[in-house]
């Protein structure tokens, strides 16, 4: 047996010991001794493959299995740029807090101070975005080989996942060839290279540290905000300490009595706010998209207690009374007419969306979102594309307890959204859908590209298409003085055919045009999908405008 064969086998075994189920593979040829490996490993049952042609959709599809999965996912590529390319997926790993280990095929030394093709510096590629970096010793025929590779695995994986907050990892493998096993290849090495008995892992490491930290709340009057993740756990606190809950997901994933599903639009009603500010917030997570969020979160009235996983907390003004890693109970009762008078506004507000939605003529982006919401099945995986998906989901006003959402909110860009989409999707036991903008899916569009072998998840993605940048017309750059620019380097207007696009796919595509047609197309079924629906995105700005308006009013009294 070769010694780039032996490494390669001993990696993928020690991978699955380390409970890796899923490995994404994209195809190269220095990363051959790992594709083989991969290919038997996943013949017997070991594990589960998934082979992709595009590096950075490769990427982002091991993401997206291993945010729905809560469980370390692998990649693996060649060397040069398809490791360049699997950077975007590994700065979202970072900021999400998804356990990611990536694997990348290098050159031994020799060839690159050779001046071989398709080399690149890979030595620290992702800089501080990983939890861990090695680049593993080209593997060699002599003693103590099995147990190096085996422990380095278990670094890996540790620090991916158990050792302090789940994150990207990267080991950087230089091969030498011969690349594929030897043709009388008969299993013999220098030295044993079974594992630990019973598939134990080569060193056995605890999934998680030390006990947490705690915040605990003091105020009479506090809100909780569910971020980029807890809206259960928000919903089960609030409930039981009676805190108003909102969530920048609207009412996706919040359940009970405090759950306010109308709070991204409360928060933006000054007047409201300024009758109603907290005297503490509860926040779970990272807030991300919502200005209206990051005021609350910045008013020097407003003591921040932060719930994370780690040290590296956000704070728009930094404020942050407080940081652990759970909340505690508080020591004083809540007041119960604080709840109440939340209560009453959310009702009125909700109310007064549902109405000024149906005056309105279909589509519209928050008018999309909120049909999509209420078409799902119950138990239904939603992916929400960022800019104005996960606004328009937010601002729907829809209460849906039962609906798991995921957003690439680690670093909010719009790379490898529907490949994240398929690989949550393919993990998921139940229905799944995507809201995603046009530029956000053409940005992926690779993502649709699978081969006959590979699996594919019931998904449906839907594509609210308004030819360009919708999001832009809502903020600073879309007002009326900046028009002239507006459209060459902010709308940025496309023209592509979406059918066509899917039909060179394969993939089913269906023009919804009417709120009937729309319906329709959203009933379960088997297979990847694409529902598009075409919005005017100049009507964008004057319908959230009225929208905010009749909010407003409802709520004035309150």
């Amino acid at each position: 047996m070769n010694p780039s064969t032996a490494q390669a086998r001993v990696i993928v075994d020690e991978l699955v010991r380390n409970t890796v189920s899923h490995v994404v593979l994209c195809p190269g040829s220095r990363n051959a001794p790992l594709s083989i490996a991969l290919y038997d490993a996943a013949a017997s049952g070991r594990l589960k493959l998934h082979v992709r042609i595009d590096e950075r959709g490769a990427a982002f599809l091991a993401l997206g299995i291993a945010a729905r999965t809560g469980r370390p996912a692998a990649v693996v590529c060649t060397s040069g740029t398809a490791a360049a390319n699997f950077h975007p997926a590994v700065l979202e790993a970072d900021r999400a807090g998804v356990p990611l280990i990536v694997l990348t095929a290098d050159r031994p030394p020799e060839l690159r101070s050779a001046g071989a093709s398709q080399v690149i510096n890979q030595y620290e590629l992702y800089g501080d975005a990983v939890r861990y970096f090695d680049e593993l010793a080209v593997g060699e025929r002599r003693a103590g080989q099995n147990s190096y590779w085996r422990s380095q695995i278990c670094r890996a994986w540790n620090a991916a996942y158990g050792e302090w907050r789940c994150g990207p990892v990267h080991l950087n493998i230089p091969f030498r060839e011969p690349l594929v096993p030897d043709l009388d290849d008969d299993g013999e090495w220098y030295e044993s290279l079974e594992g630990r008995p019973d598939g134990e892992r080569w060193t056995e490491l605890p999934d998680f540290g030390a006990l947490p930290s705690f915040v605990v709340p003091s105020a009479r009057h506090g809100l909780v905000i569910a971020c980029d993740t807890g809206a259960q756990a928000a919903s089960e606190w609030a409930e039981q300490h009676g805190w108003p809950v909102v969530s920048e997901t609207g009412g996706l994933g919040l359940s009970g009595a405090t759950a306010m599903s109308s709070g991204a639009w409360l928060l933006g009603v000054e007047e409201f706010i300024s009758r109603h500010r907290p005297e503490q917030v509860l926040c779970l997570g990272r807030p991300t998209v919502f200005r209206q969020v990051q005021k609350v979160l910045s008013d020097p009235e407003v003591e921040v207690l932060l719930v994370r996983p780690d040290s590296d907390w956000p704070a728009p003004a930094h404020n942050v009374r407080q940081v652990g890693q759970w909340f505690a109970e508080p020591t004083k009762p809540a007041d119960p007419e604080w709840l109440a008078s939340w209560q009453r506004a959310d009702a009125a507000a909700s109310q007064a969306v549902s109405t000024a939605l149906a005056a309105e003529s279909w589509p519209s982006g928050v008018r999309v979102a909120a049909e999509l919401v209420d078409a799902l099945p119950e138990g239904a995986l939603l992916v929400v594309g960022s800019s104005n998906p996960t606004r328009d989901v937010a601002l729907a006003g829809r209460l849906r307890p039962d609906v798991l959402v995921h957003r690439n909110r680690g670093v909010a860009g719009i790379d490898g959204t529907v490949s994240t989409a398929i690989g949550a999707a393919t993990v998921h036991r139940a229905p799944s859908y995507a809201l995603l903008g046009d530029l956000t899916f053409l940005h992926d569009a690779s993502g649709l590209l699978t081969g006959p072998a590979e699996q594919l998840p019931d998904l449906t993605i839907v594509v609210l298409n308004d030819d360009g940048g919708g999001i832009f017309s809502l903020l600073e750059q879309g007002a009326p003085e900046h028009s002239a620019s507006f459209e060459r380097v902010f709308g940025t207007p496309h023209g592509a055919d979406l059918g066509a696009l899917c039909a060179g796919y394969r993939v089913p595509h269906v023009l919804a045009e009417t709120v009937e047609e729309f319906r329709a197309a959203l009933q379960p079924a088997p297979g990847l999908r694409v529902v598009e629906v075409r919005v005017d995105r100049a009507q964008h700005r004057n319908l959230h405008a009225r929208l905010k308006s009749a909010v407003a009013e409802a709520v004035g009294t309150v």
